[in-house]
């Protein structure tokens, strides 16, 4: 993967005085997005509490650093465990990562994606609500959430209209943080995110690792969709620095109870992206597309402006630059 800064986008600054010895509870540590977030935040020096249904994964961004994590098993839906976590460890800071993130998934077992996005997301904020320690919370919430609209790209005023299980799971849990901060003033505030892409990504039912691995292995790529659904993809590591940018500012600049939108403002087809990935990888492109896709949003793309002007936060990686990162790190590892 390079060099430590390059592998990170230039977030592995080491120890960093904000982050120093910080208690810093992250649910969905073991995740593509959660094993990034938790690496930057070791390095940075941070306390990190992990909670995850999954150890050790195999082939994870955290392989050699696990010894610096408190490492939990367990599930978001127990109350009585997030309890728990809060009262032995008194996070300072909460990532909640932990979902059903898969949309096809949440379709096939709509009643599992409601338990884990809402209830489990509700479960981390009655917990919280009494903590006088915490410092910010933030939720993962997706660009799902908006549903379907005829005007792009989505702000974060633009109404939650979701429609389909995951989308409603989402949307669900952005108005329950939203109630938790109204009520109870708990500082909490919620991200809405383009598709993330990137090293150690192994949910290879997402576009970008599947079409990278056929890819690499000279195979055909199956295109669900017709092949011109659009979609804004964005780096890892630059939704790490957002996040955490969003963290560190949230009591300073009092932005609990807010969203933002973190995208690159560029969206792409399904099939220019697949085309695009297939000539990184020094292949021909070799797709067939099935039309099979359903209950799904045609088009959707973020504005990022909020998070530009408020978090001062601006993406370093273009598409090209972040998918010959990641092809790279396949490579290696397939």
């Amino acid at each position: 993967m390079g060099s430590r800064k390059g592998s990170l986008g230039g977030l592995a600054e080491m120890k960093d005085s904000y982050w120093s010895d910080k208690r810093v509870f992250v649910t969905g540590y073991e995740g593509f997005l959660g094993s990034w977030l938790t690496k930057v935040l070791i390095e940075k020096g941070a306390r990190v509490i992990g909670l995850d249904n999954a150890r050790q994964r195999p082939l994870s961004i955290l392989e050699g650093w696990r010894r610096k994590i408190k490492g939990i098993k367990g599930s978001v839906v127990s109350y009585r465990l997030i309890n728990r976590i809060f009262e032995k460890y008194r996070p300072e800071i909460v990532f909640h990562l932990a979902a059903q993130s898969i949309v096809g998934l949440a379709k096939r077992y709509p009643l599992k994606a409601l338990r884990v996005n809402v209830l489990g997301t509700a479960n981390l904020l009655e917990a919280a609500r009494n903590m006088d320690c915490l410092e910010a919370m933030v939720v993962a919430s997706s660009d799902k959430a908006y549903g379907s609209h005829r005007r792009l790209p989505y702000r974060e005023t633009t109404p939650l209209k979701g429609e389909y299980p995951y989308d409603v799971s989402k949307a669900s849990a952005d108005l329950i943080c939203r109630a938790y901060f109204k009520t109870f003033k708990v500082p909490v505030g919620v991200t809405r995110c383009g598709n993330i892409y990137g090293p150690g990504d192994f949910h290879f039912s997402r576009i970008v690792p599947d079409a990278i691995r056929k890819a690499l292995a000279n195979e055909v790529f199956l295109i669900r969709s017709d092949g011109r659904f659009t979609r804004d993809y964005v780096f890892v590591s630059d939704i790490v620095s957002g996040y955490l940018l969003l963290a560190r500012l949230m009591k300073k600049k009092h932005l609990a109870g807010g969203a933002f939108n973190f995208s690159n403002g560029k969206p792409v087809s399904v099939l220019t992206l697949v085309k695009k990935i297939y000539r990184l990888c020094q292949q021909e492109p070799k797709y067939k597309i099935l039309n099979q896709a359903k209950s799904e949003i045609r088009h959707q793309y973020l504005e990022a402006a909020k998070a530009r002007r408020i978090l001062s936060w601006r993406p370093e990686y273009g598409l090209t630059r972040g998918l010959k990162e990641t092809i790279a790190w396949y490579r290696i590892h397939f």
